[in-house]
C-alpha cells in the first residue's frame, strides 16, 4: 500500500470520527428524545440518552430564567419543564434583537440554533416574535429533512465506512457527499428562510411585505434586528469536507500510481 493510499484513509477516518462524533451519535442517540419529554414519557429514556445530552450540552446556551444548577442536566431541566434541545452541534445560530427584549437579560438577542435533526435554544420565544409577524413557527421549516437526518447521517457513515475499507475508485464517489455537506445545509437552509418569508399569513399583529430573511450577516425586520452566523456544527462541517476531498484527491494518485 503506497504512502497516498495510506494517507486516503488517514483523511477519510478522520473525516468520519468528526462526523460521528459531532452530528451520528449524538442525532442517533436522542433521536425522538424531544418528542418523549414533550409527551411526558421521559421515563422512557435510557441513562445513557440523559448522560448522552448532558454530555453534548456542556457549554451550550441556556435561557437565562433557568437555575443555574438545572443548566446542562437533562434531568432538571425536565423537572423545571425548561425547553430541551436537540444535542447533535448547532449548525448556524440567529438571534434576534427586539425593543421588548432587555440587553440585560438577551446581551445578544433571543438566540436559536439549528441542527441537522431540530432546533434548541429560545425555539418558544422566538415562535412568539414569528406569530407576531405572521410568520409561522420554526417547527415548520424542514419536516421531513428533520425525520430523515439519523437515516440520512447514518447511511453517509456507511459509506465513508467503505471508503475507507476498499480501494477501488467507484468508491471515491462515496466521499463526496460528506466533501458537499456544507453546501447541501446552506442550500436546504435558505430555500426555508426563502419559505418563511414568503409565506407570512394574515394573522400577524404586525404586517409585513415577502422578504428575504437574512442567510448570512446582520439584517433588520421592522423593529427587529437579526443576526445569522455559522455555529459550531458548520465549522466541523467545513473540516469535514476539507479532509473528505483531501481523501478523494490523495486516493486518486494512489490509484494512479498503480497503473
Amino acid at each position: 500500500m503506497n504512502s497516498s493510499m495510506i494517507k486516503s484513509k488517514i483523511f477519510a477516518i478522520l473525516a468520519l470520527g468528526i462526523f460521528l462524533y459531532g452530528f451520528v451519535v449524538p442525532t442517533v442517540g436522542f433521536h425522538g428524545a424531544v418528542d418523549k419529554i414533550a409527551q411526558g414519557k421521559e421515563d422512557t429514556l435510557s441513562p445513557i440518552t440523559f448522560s448522552m445530552w448532558n454530555f453534548y450540552n456542556q457549554d451550550r446556551y441556556f435561557s437565562h430564567s433557568m437555575p443555574k444548577e438545572a443548566k446542562g442536566d437533562l434531568q432538571k431541566m425536565i423537572d423545571e419543564t425548561a425547553e430541551i434541545g436537540v444535542a447533535s452541534a448547532p449548525i448556524w445560530s440567529v438571534s434576534l434583537e427586539a425593543p421588548n427584549y432587555p440587553k440585560e437579560a438577551f446581551p445578544e438577542g433571543i438566540p436559536v440554533f439549528f441542527h441537522f435533526d431540530g432546533f434548541s435554544g429560545e425555539v418558544h420565544e422566538m415562535n412568539t416574535i414569528n406569530h407576531y409577524i405572521g410568520m409561522d413557527p420554526m417547527e415548520r421549516g424542514g419536516p421531513y429533512e428533520r425525520l430523515l437526518a439519523p437515516y440520512a447521517l447514518v447511511f453517509t457513515a456507511f459509506l465513508m465506512f467503505l471508503f475507507i475499507i476498499y480501494n477501488k475508485k467507484i468508491f471515491s464517489l462515496f466521499m463526496l457527499i460528506p466533501a458537499f455537506l456544507p453546501l447541501i445545509f446552506i442550500g436546504l437552509y435558505s430555500y426555508w428562510l426563502y419559505w418563511f418569508g414568503h409565506n407570512m399569513h394574515d394573522y400577524g399583529a404586525f404586517k409585513i411585505k415577502p422578504f428575504m430573511p437574512t442567510v448570512f450577516g446582520d439584517g433588520k425586520v421592522a423593529q427587529f434586528v437579526t443576526h445569522s452566523y455559522p455555529g459550531l456544527g458548520f465549522w466541523l462541517l467545513l473540516a469535514i469536507s476539507l479532509l473528505s476531498l483531501l481523501a478523494i484527491i490523495s486516493r486518486s494518485k494512489a490509484l494512479k500510481a498503480q497503473y
